[in-house]
């Protein structure tokens, strides 16, 4: 049977900087149920599935209303990229209900920020510029990437940009970066060129405030902060 869109969450239980990341507690509920939570209310998936090597994380995914029904076989190492795992997931759901998706998003559930609207827009303008590949970005705020440096043995520094470095930053073009809260492709696209990064890929900015991915603790005093500040639940937002 032919399907529209499915949802794929990646959700590997050996994370190491932050120990059982995915659903450590974030505001009462396991990270990851703020991923599942939007991906559901946005509606527009046909099948919300967790991807995961661990058999605790796939137990509260089921509970939170996202479909689990295998463990991952492959790519659950450190090294593995995000895309390959979705790509593997994908061929999983297709041999495990018996359908087929004309399109994959995969929400990383790191980004508990994200919110419903984020989702429904970011699939439109998928829809509406006719990609084949569509990577979330958020623009750097304070830090002026600009004007980075690499730094010696003796604290010396090296300009990444040494023309820009004399440049009034409000002169300087934006820059961006990648996160993985919503990741978009045509799903035989994503086959060929197993890769998110696929030809003619397109990044799509956020707001910082709702892309935030969580890596380290860090990370996670910051989305904290982040969703203080709202007073909402960020699937909401």
């Amino acid at each position: 049977m032919r399907r529209q869109a499915i949802a794929i969450i990646p959700a590997r239980g050996g994370s190491k900087r932050i120990p059982r990341k995915n659903i450590v507690e974030f505001f009462g509920r396991p990270l990851i149920a703020w991923t599942i939570q939007a991906a559901l209310d946005c509606g527009a998936f046909d099948r919300c599935v967790v991807s995961t090597d661990s058999e605790e994380i796939a137990a509260v995914s089921r509970s939170l209303g996202a479909e689990a029904p295998f463990l991952r076989e492959r790519h659950a190492d450190d090294n593995a990229p995000s895309s390959l795992a979705t790509l593997a997931a994908l061929a999983q759901s297709e041999a495990h209900f018996d359908e087929t998706y004309d399109i994959v998003v995969q929400l990383m559930p790191n980004c508990p920020l994200r919110s419903v609207a984020d989702i429904t827009e970011a699939l439109q303008a998928f829809r509406e510029r006719g990609a084949d590949f569509q990577i979330s970005c958020v623009a750097y705020g304070w830090l002026n990437p600009w004007w980075a440096v690499e730094l010696d043995a003796d604290s010396r520094p090296k300009p990444l940009f040494p023309e820009q470095r004399v440049v009034r930053s409000q002169d300087l073009p934006p820059l961006y970066c990648p996160t993985g809260a919503i990741w978009i492709a045509r799903s035989d696209r994503l086959r060929e060129a197993s890769t998110f990064y696929g030809p003619g890929h397109i990044f799509r900015p956020m707001a910082w405030q709702t892309g935030i991915d969580i890596d380290d603790e860090a990370d996670l005093d910051m989305a904290k902060a982040l969703f203080a500040s709202k007073g909402a639940k960020p699937s909401q937002a």
